[in-house]
């Protein structure tokens, strides 16, 4: 049996068609590129229910809908398989008695980004990739340098100062060629670019290759999977660069088109934070592409991008899914992170807790509806994000006694940037 069904890249703009056996970037139009695959064939030859005897648990169970198209080329960690959880305590506080969460903070490297990793970076192996570079926010820069280092293919990173020091020193330990730039994601992915130009390097930032994408439409799949070939009324994603949204809407189209799902999509809603919302404001204007957001900050760094290269193909998305696009506040979204560890007992990222909020906002506000089912994205591990919580607990001597009744002694989120005093939250 074939094991990849790619057919070939083509361009969402210009219409135009690339080879998928060539090193290619954007299309020559400057747009990104995607994927297409042989989906009539493979209608053919395999039948969903033939998935439910494979025990490959990772994201290769799928590896028909996938690029990389010799299973040698497979570079992989154990990524991808990860859970489906019910939420009933936080659901019933929101109104959402079937609220559920992907939680992509157990994968290798400790966030979603090592889907994309995993299938960019096998992919570039196939197709003869020596050294690749990539600007990054951190956790993406952390899985490409771990995942080519598997690979044998030399990675160079640049991310800001800001990025949760975790990630840089995943680069470090994975042999990374590693820099930090005083500025943005946006600054870093220009110093990237020359970088490119003078030494010929695979570009593999955001989009400027086409496979990434394709790593992270695995979590469309399995969602599909999981709830028994019957989709979910609304998926809630942190949206930053959105190319885990994109491919969320890539997947349930190519299940369509296989005949594995019926009726209506899920409506998909970018969460962005209110430091840096270019989504959230385009698709408030009706507008089909993004500005530049100006001095953009939050908390939540994965999602801290002032201007994706594929708002276009986000906002699409969006329109045709009926979705919309919600910003939280960062105080908004750290309380959220303590509610959810301490309701459900998942410390998720402040992305993922960004989505938690714009869940229980948009139940209020009755877009969301009782009767719905509602996926929230997590996309990583808490502990990649050590000082979102500060805790400060009693010191006690030898022979003390305990003093109060055990509170996890925490400082506020809205005082974490202050000398305020610390206290328990209420």
């Amino acid at each position: 049996m074939t094991f990849s069904y790619v057919s070939h890249l083509y361009c969402p703009k210009c219409e135009a068609k690339h080879s998928a056996q060539a090193a290619v970037q954007c299309c020559s139009c400057g747009s990104p590129l995607l994927v297409r695959y042989r989906l009539e064939e493979l209608k053919s030859s395999l039948d969903r229910s033939e998935l439910a005897a494979r025990t490959e648990r990772s994201l290769w169970r799928y590896h028909e809908l996938l690029p990389v198209e010799r299973a040698d080329s497979v570079v992989t960690l154990g990524e991808g398989g990860t859970p489906l959880l019910r939420m009933p305590k936080l659901g019933s506080g929101m109104g959402i008695p079937h609220l559920l969460m992907k939680d992509e903070g157990i994968v290798p490297t400790g966030s979603f980004k090592a889907r994309g990793a995993a299938v960019g970076v096998s992919k570039a192996k196939e197709l003869g990739v020596r050294e690749l570079a990539m600007p990054t926010n951190g956790n993406a820069g952390a899985a490409w340098a771990l995942y080519a280092a598997r690979a044998g293919i030399r990675a160079t990173v640049v991310m800001p100062t800001d990025a949760p020091e975790i990630t840089r020193k995943e680069c470090a330990a994975a042999g990374a060629r590693l820099y930090l730039v005083d500025g943005l994601i946006s600054d870093a992915g220009k110093i990237v670019a020359q970088a490119i130009a003078e030494e010929g390097l695979y570009d593999a930032s955001t989009l400027k290759e086409p496979y990434r994408i394709e790593g992270k439409k695995t979590m469309g799949l399995e969602i599909a999977e999981q709830l028994n070939w019957r989709l979910p009324d609304v998926i809630l994603y942190p949206t930053g660069g959105g190319v885990g949204l994109i491919g969320l809407f890539k997947a349930f189209r190519e299940l369509q088109a296989l005949g594995w799902v019926q009726g209506k999509l899920p409506r998909l809603v970018a969460v962005q934070a209110e430091g840096c919302a270019p989504i959230v404001q385009a698709w408030k204007e009706k507008k089909t592409e993004s500005a530049f957001w100006p001095a953009s900050s939050t908390v939540a760094f994965g999602i801290n991008v002032p201007k994706a290269l594929g708002d276009f193909l986000v906002l699409d998305a969006i329109y045709r899914t009926d979705g919309c696009a919600v910003a939280i506040d960062d105080r908004t979204l750290l309380r959220e992170q303590l509610r959810v560890a301490r309701e459900e007992g998942a410390f998720v990222c402040p992305e993922g807790a960004a989505a938690f909020a714009a869940a229980r906002l948009l139940r209020s506000s009755g877009w969301i509806r009782e009767e719905e089912t509602v996926v929230v994205l997590n996309t990583g591990s808490g502990v990649k994000y050590p000082n979102t919580v500060q805790a400060a607990p009693p010191v006690l001597q030898p022979g003390e006694r305990l003093t109060g009744r055990g509170e996890p002694w925490l400082r506020p989120p809205d005082d974490q940037a202050g000398g305020q005093e610390r206290k328990p939250l209420p």
